[in-house]
C-alpha cells in the first residue's frame, strides 16, 4: 500500500470544473415551497448520466441548500461509487467516489516527487485491495442505495464475488458507510459489515425509530425480497424474512421502501437486467407485510417496444423541493435488436406522479423527456469535480497536476505504474508495464500485480479518442497502446509491440504501406497490433509493421465511433496527422455485454515477459461528436 495518497485523491477531488447550459430557456416564476422553478413543463434529455452509470439511487436534501445527490454502481472500476450533485436536475457535478476516501493515495510528478498524505487506515479499502484481484469481471461494487437521515448521509452496497456459488455466504459482502458531509471525502466512515446472503440492500427508518434493511436474496437459490431490523451502530441484523416475491418476473431485486399516506410501498426490479427488465411496486399497511401488488404493474418498462432505450429497471423515487416526484432508473441504448450498446447501463430519469392513497405512475423512458417544471438553472454546486455535460478531454498532464477526477482504473490500482509529467518526459503520463496484459489471467483475474491501465468512460455514441505515444521497446512482446475496454474478457486493443520481423499479417494501409522495415527475418522491430477479446467471434489478430520513417517518432493512436455500430482504430505520426490511417473497423457488438460499459484508455504490458520499458502518453483528447437518443 506504499503511497496511494495523491494519485487517487486527485481522482476524488479534482476534475474539469465547468459550467454548462440548460436544456431549456423558460423564464422563472415565483417560489414554490423553498424552490424557484422554471415556468411550464420542462424538456430534458436522457440519459442524464451517459456511459457506465447503472443502478442509480437519488435523494433530495433540503437541509443541504436544496441539493440532489445520486450514486451509481462501479463494479470493478476504481476509484469506486460515483456520487453526483445538482441544484436543478439538469446540471450534475461529480463530487466524489465513495470508497477511495480512506486510503493512502500518491502521485509522482517532476516538481514534487512522491507526495504522501496519510488519510486514515482505510481497513475496508485494504480489504478491497487484497480481495479485488481475485474477483471476476462481473464482480465488485453492486447497486448502492443513497439515503439521508438525521443529518447523516448513508450509503448501503454489496461487494460481490460473482465467481463464488450463490449459496456461498462469502459471495456477498454487504456493507454501509455514513458521512456528515458528502462533499468532504474524508467525512465518509469506515464500512460497517452486516450478514445477508444477497445483494442490493436499502435502509428504511420507520416512524417508531426502528431501522430496517431490505435486500434481494440470491435469486438462483431462493428469489425474493427479504427484510430485517438492523443496528446501525454494530451492523447486527435481526431475523430475515421474505416480504414479497414480486409479480413472477425473474430475479426480483433493487428494492426500496417508501412510507406514504399510511402505506409502506415496496419498489423492486424484475425480469433480469436485459430486455425483460421492469419496475414493479406493492404496498402494505405494515412494514412486515403482506404486500399487495399494484394491479397496474409494471409501472416502468420498455420491454416489447422498438425504443432505443431498453432494459429499463432498477429504479428509485424521490421528490423535489416543490413536492413533485421523479424516478431514476437504469437503461441500455440497445434498441429492439439489443446488439450494439457499448456504453452499457446508463442512468435515465422520468417524471412521476403519486396521488394520495394511490400507486405511483412513472412516464415512459425516452431520449427527449417533457414533464414537471424543474428548478431554475443553478450551477452553484460545491466541489471542483467535472460537470457531466463537460465531457470533452484535452489533457496535457502538466507538472504538478493530479489525475483527472473522471479517470478510471480496473480493480485496485498499483500506483507505481503511473507517473504524471516525469522528469525525463514532462507533460506526459508515464505508464510502466504490468506483466499481465488486459486479458490477464484467463480473462477474469488480475493477480496481485494488477494491470497498467487507466481510462475514461465512453459517454457519447459518436466520439474521437486519441493520444500521442512515445515508446521505445527493448524486449520482445513489450507493448503499449490504447483500448476500448469493457472487461478483461471483452476489449479491443491497438498497441505498438516489439516483434520479430516477419510477424506481419498485413502492410500498413495507404501509401506508407511500402515503407516497411528492411530488417532481417527474426530481428525485433516495432509493429502495430490489433487484438480483440470477446465472448462472440472476433477478428483475426492484425499485425502491421510500423513504417520505417516513423520508428522512433511520436505516434498518434486513435479510436473513433462514426456510427452506432462500429469503432475505427487508427494510427500514424503525431507530427503529421494527415497521415493517420484507419487500420481496422470493428463492430461494437464485441463490447455490448454484461453489467458495465466501455472505458477508453491506455495500457502498457510486457505480455508475461520481463520487459520494463515505460510508455509515455501525451495530448490525451476525447471529443464528443454526437449522442443518439432515438
Amino acid at each position: 500500500m506504499k503511497g496511494l495518497t495523491k494519485l487517487l485523491l486527485g481522482l476524488l477531488a479534482i476534475g474539469f470544473a465547468a459550467t454548462c447550459t440548460s436544456a431549456q430557456g423558460d423564464e422563472e416564476t415565483a417560489d414554490e415551497g423553498n424552490e424557484v422553478v422554471e415556468q411550464g413543463n420542462s424538456t430534458y434529455y436522457n440519459p442524464i448520466f451517459p456511459g457506465f452509470h447503472p443502478d442509480p439511487s437519488c435523494i433530495f436534501v433540503p437541509e443541504w441548500d436544496d441539493t440532489f445527490f445520486c450514486a451509481a454502481s462501479s463494479f470493478n472500476a476504481f476509484p469506486g461509487v460515483p456520487i453526483h450533485a445538482s441544484k436543478d436536475l439538469k446540471n450534475w457535478r461529480l463530487i466524489g467516489m465513495l470508497h477511495m476516501a480512506h486510503t493512502f493515495l500518491t502521485v509522482r510528478n517532476n516538481s514534487q516527487g512522491w507526495q504522501k498524505q496519510i488519510v486514515r487506515p482505510g481497513m475496508y479499502l485494504l480489504h478491497l485491495g487484497t480481495r479485488i484481484p481475485g474477483l471476476t469481471s462481473k464482480s465488485g461494487i453492486w447497486a448502492p442505495t443513497l439515503r439521508y437521515h438525521d443529518d447523516t448521509f448513508w450509503l448501503f452496497t454489496t461487494l460481490v464475488d460473482d465467481d463464488r456459488p450463490q449459496e456461498d455466504a462469502s459471495r456477498w459482502d454487504n456493507v454501509f458507510f455514513k458521512a456528515e458531509d458528502p462533499f468532504d471525502q474524508l467525512s465518509w466512515s469506515e464500512a460497517t459489515h452486516f450478514e445477508f446472503e444477497g445483494y442490493d440492500p436499502s435502509p428504511f427508518w420507520d416512524e417508531d425509530g426502528k431501522v430496517y434493511v431490505t435486500a434481494a436474496h440470491a435469486w438462483r437459490v431462493s428469489p425474493g425480497i427479504h427484510q430485517a431490523e438492523i443496528d446501525l451502530e454494530t451492523g447486527e441484523v435481526g431475523n430475515w424474512k421474505v416480504t414479497w416475491e414480486g409479480t413472477g418476473g425473474v430475479a426480483p431485486e433493487g428494492p426500496h421502501i417508501y412510507f406514504k399516506d399510511g402505506y409502506y410501498y415496496l419498489l423492486v426490479a424484475e425480469g433480469g437486467t436485459g430486455n425483460e427488465h421492469m419496475v414493479t411496486v406493492s404496498r402494505s399497511e405494515s412494514i412486515s407485510g403482506p404486500f399487495e401488488a399494484n394491479p397496474a404493474n409494471p409501472i416502468l418498462s420498455n420491454a416489447n417496444t422498438t425504443s432505443l432505450f431498453q432494459a429499463v429497471g432498477h429504479a428509485d423515487l424521490f421528490q423535489d423541493g416543490s413536492g413533485r416526484w421523479w424516478c431514476v432508473a437504469l437503461s441500455v441504448r440497445g434498441g429492439a435488436e439489443y446488439l450494439h450498446f457499448p456504453m452499457g447501463r446508463e442512468t435515465v430519469m422520468a417524471p412521476a406522479s403519486w396521488e394520495e392513497g394511490a400507486f405511483p405512475i412513472v412516464d415512459s423512458i425516452k431520449g427527449t423527456m417533457e414533464g414537471w417544471p424543474m428548478p431554475k438553472e443553478n450551477t452553484e454546486v460545491e466541489g471542483i469535480g467535472r460537470w457531466v455535460s463537460d465531457r470533452e478531454d484535452d489533457i496535457d498532464f502538466a507538472p504538478g497536476s493530479p489525475m483527472p477526477s473522471h479517470f478510471q482504473f480496473w480493480r485496485y490500482p498499483n500506483e507505481e505504474y503511473f507517473e504524471i509529467s516525469p522528469r525525463e518526459h514532462p507533460n506526459s503520463l508515464r505508464v510502466d508495464p504490468s506483466q499481465i496484459n488486459l486479458t490477464a489471467l484467463n480473462g477474469n483475474y488480475a493477480g496481485p500485480g494488477g494491470q497498467a491501465f487507466v481510462g475514461r468512460k465512453q459517454e457519447d455514441t459518436l466520439f474521437t479518442y486519441s493520444v500521442s505515444l512515445d515508446f521505445s521497446p527493448e524486449e520482445e512482446e513489450e507493448e503499449a497502446g490504447i483500448t476500448a475496454f469493457l472487461t478483461q474478457n471483452h476489449h479491443l486493443d491497438l498497441g505498438v509491440v516489439y516483434l520479430p520481423a516477419g510477424s506481419k499479417t498485413a502492410d500498413f494501409p495507404g501509401p506508407r504501406g511500402g515503407d516497411a522495415s528492411t530488417a532481417e527475418e527474426g530481428q525485433l522491430i516495432p509493429h502495430f497490433r490489433f487484438r480483440a477479446e470477446s465472448y462472440v467471434p472476433v477478428p483475426d489478430t492484425l499485425v502491421v509493421p510500423v513504417p520505417q520513417t516513423w520508428v522512433g517518432e511520436t505516434l498518434r493512436l486513435e479510436i473513433s465511433a462514426k456510427n452506432n455500430t462500429h469503432y475505427s482504430f487508427s494510427a500514424g505520426p503525431s507530427s503529421a496527422r494527415s497521415q493517420v490511417q484507419t487500420i481496422i473497423d470493428v463492430s461494437n457488438e464485441l463490447l455490448s455485454w454484461g453489467f458495465t460499459g466501455v472505458i477508453l484508455g491506455v495500457y502498457a504490458t510486457s505480455n508475461g515477459g520481463n520487459g520494463s520499458t515505460p510508455a509515455y502518453f501525451s495530448e490525451w483528447k476525447y471529443i464528443p461528436q454526437g449522442q443518439f437518443r432515438d
